[in-house]
């Protein structure tokens, strides 16, 4: 596996990387060897989706390594992610339209043959274009691609193979194994121009060949011009709702998910006497995806179990209500205690919980770590604007929920 499935692996490559991550980074991040060749990132994407390490220790270990100036590039990067995540969990109904979308789509697939074979030869990575073809396997087998790729791929898609964007953010979705609600729908949304107004990213065969080391002719003729989407109305922000704070002498249990599986590193009370976690990741993802986070649930559970000196339970896969509230009663709990879910299939399922618990007498308590409370609110326009909080996210005092 090329990346790491544990919090120790996930440290250990950190901290090979952030000698990398200066001017090296800086110079070769868009250059990409394809899976066999020398990454020029540092591969910790799906770690970070999944809080095997958070945002605020990668930033830390490269400013400590590079000083900010020579890591502001990487820690942009990474800043990337933080800005996506706020920005749609202030306008939750983007992400409620793309699903809808792609549930609309997809049945009308079978009404349009035209567009359904396009689609099928994508999916299949049959176009004849060198690349997208040779990305579309990567993607299937490895569940990665290049950023830089990515964007490649979304404009071959959207301007030269003439497919839904929704389509495709849905295809990333299901494989890629750091795809989070927020940064591939928003990824997808910016590169036909919904996201930044009448900003589209065209892809051209000149930077595919140079970016890609030569591996790729790009002589099949790409798009030569990428128009825009038809614009849609982008809500107001929706203030990030408060944070809430657990009850010290509450009878609580400990409920992990795949959206942050390092609860441990969090500040928790000391009355914690049960602990479970979930498998399920929402959606359907293609078995690698569901392969990898479960791996790294379980790394958490198991570090989790370690400090507490508790035998870990799994509930329902389903996420079922059921089950969770008999985990309750049978440990007698007054208080759950969980990750702050940012938007996406698992606050869904948090939102159902949470209502039924709290008829049995029980609270869900969704803990927020500090680099989420102080970036979300700051993420009400575009990056640059956000670019401004990052020196105060980095100042975070590191006993912090960072």
């Amino acid at each position: 596996m090329r990346f790491p499935l544990t919090r120790d692996d996930a440290l250990t490559r950190l901290y090979d990387f952030v000698p990398l991550a200066g001017r090296a980074y800086a110079a070769r991040r868009n250059h990409d060897g394809g899976p066999e060749g020398k990454a020029t990132t540092s591969l910790l994407s799906p770690a970070i989706r999944r809080r095997l390490v958070s945002e605020a220790e990668v930033a830390a270990a490269a400013v400590a390594a590079q000083g900010y100036t020579g890591a502001e590039k990487f820690v942009q990067e990474v800043c990337w992610r933080t800005y996506w995540v706020g920005w749609l969990q202030q306008r939750p109904e983007i992400w409620m339209r793309w699903q809808a979308d792609v549930m609309r789509m997809e049945a009308m697939l079978a009404e349009d043959g035209k567009w359904q074979r396009r689609y099928e030869l994508a999916l299949a990575g049959t176009t004849g274009i060198d690349c997208f073809d040779a990305w579309v396997h990567e993607l299937i087998k490895t569940g990665w691609l290049h950023n830089h790729v990515r964007m490649s791929f979304a404009s071959i898609w959207c301007f030269t193979l003439r497919l839904p964007w929704q389509l495709g953010a849905a295809f990333f979705y299901k494989h890629l194994l750091d795809a989070c609600p927020a940064s591939n729908t928003l990824g997808w949304r910016w590169v036909v121009g919904l996201q930044t107004a009448g900003k589209t990213y065209l892809a051209r065969a000149d930077l595919i060949r140079d970016l890609s080391g030569g591996r790729f002719m790009v002589d099949a003729p790409l798009a030569r011009e990428a128009a825009p989407w038809p614009a849609d109305i982008i809500p107001p922000p929706i203030p990030p709702a408060p944070v809430m704070r657990a009850d010290p002498t509450a009878r609580t249990g400990l409920f992990v998910t795949t959206e942050d599986t390092s609860l441990e590193t969090l500040a928790l009370p000391g009355a914690i006497v049960a602990l479970a976690a979930t498998p399920d990741i929402g959606g359907t993802p293609a078995p690698l995806k569901h392969q990898v986070a479960m791996a790294m649930l379980a790394d958490g559970l198991d570090r989790a179990a370690t400090r507490l000196g508790l035998e870990p339970e799994r509930v329902d896969a389903t996420f079922g209500v059921d089950a969770m509230r008999d985990w309750a009663a049978r440990h007698r709990l007054t208080q759950i205690i969980t990750a702050d879910a940012p938007i996406g299939p698992v606050k869904d399922r948090l939102d159902v919980l949470a209502p039924a618990l709290a008829a049995d007498g029980v609270q869900l308590v969704r803990l927020r770590r500090a680099w989420d409370d102080l970036a979300w609110p700051r993420a009400t326009k575009g990056f640059f604007p956000f670019k401004a909080a990052i020196p105060q996210l980095l100042a975070l005092p590191k006993n912090a929920l960072a």
